[in-house]
């Protein structure tokens, strides 16, 4: 079973490279985020013909995830995180699909910091925390999926100076992280890759992605029901380098 995350960045405006590694790489569940588009004009029928089923959670311009299902049709377990009944920003959705709860789940920037921005990150990173304890002390296969707008440690970005103040590598914003990984989940891509340079993201400024300077924000985390099912897990970076492409590439993994 192949899982994916992808922030597409702009649903409609790539859908013809969102298609392309559809058919290329043939995910059978794939979370995508910054779908940047009310429900209404989420692209259904067209991925229908391309063979996946969907859910989605949509914003006009702004945010947007979904989950989309190879042959099927995913079931919404939930949709937006409880903790916070005036957050209006559309930014987690979480279905079942082929026996495994999967996440899509797009977390806040949190620039410019310090200001309320960071300071809705970090608290909205708490309600992921909550939430993501529930699922795991449940003993559901669960994948957490996602742009968690994280970079973990040092190994996950490239040696630079100018994301200093970015709220992306914030001490709290690692904590957040790292308190996730403390319930028990499993980050994937750092387990199949322990000592290897791996990065998601590209910026498109400044040269980024022809430098390869990247920073690896896009995580699957695994349930101990899923972690020993593991068997592969990668970054399709080429996908980034295409014409139109998102700033971000495909992150996936395989089990059993």
């Amino acid at each position: 079973m192949k899982i994916a995350t992808f922030n597409i960045n702009g649903i409609n405006g790539r859908l013809p490279n969102l298609l392309e590694w559809l058919e290329e790489a043939e995910p059978d569940v794939v979370a995508l985020q910054e779908l940047k588009c009310a429900d209404r004009r989420f692209p259904a029928a067209a991925l229908a013909r391309a063979g996946y089923g969907a859910i989605w959670h949509g914003q006009k311009s702004w945010h947007g995830v979904a989950i989309l299902a190879r042959g099927a049709e995913p079931v919404e377990t939930a949709r937006g995180l409880p903790g916070d009944d005036e957050d209006g920003e559309s930014r987690y959705v979480e279905a079942a699909v082929k026996g495994v709860i999967v996440t899509s789940l797009y977390a806040p920037n949190g620039n410019p910091q310090p200001g309320p921005r960071f300071d809705y990150k970090l608290a909205w990173m708490e309600r992921l925390e909550a939430r993501a304890r529930e699922l795991y002390e449940a003993a559901l296969p669960v994948v957490l999926a996602g742009d968690f707008n994280v970079v973990p440690t040092e190994a996950d970005i490239y040696p630079t100076t100018s994301y200093r103040d970015n709220a992306l590598v914030q001490p709290e914003s690692r904590a957040a992280f790292r308190a996730l990984l403390a319930q028990g989940w499993t980050d994937a891509i750092r387990v199949q890759h322990p000592s290897e340079t791996v990065y998601t993201f590209w910026d498109y400024k400044r040269g980024r992605w022809s430098r390869d300077a990247g920073l690896r924000l896009d995580h699957l985390l695994l349930s101990d029901e899923l972690a020993g099912r593991l068997t592969d897990a990668g970054v399709d970076k080429a996908v980034r380098g295409r014409e139109g492409a998102s700033d971000h590439a495909p992150t996936w993994i395989v089990l059993r």
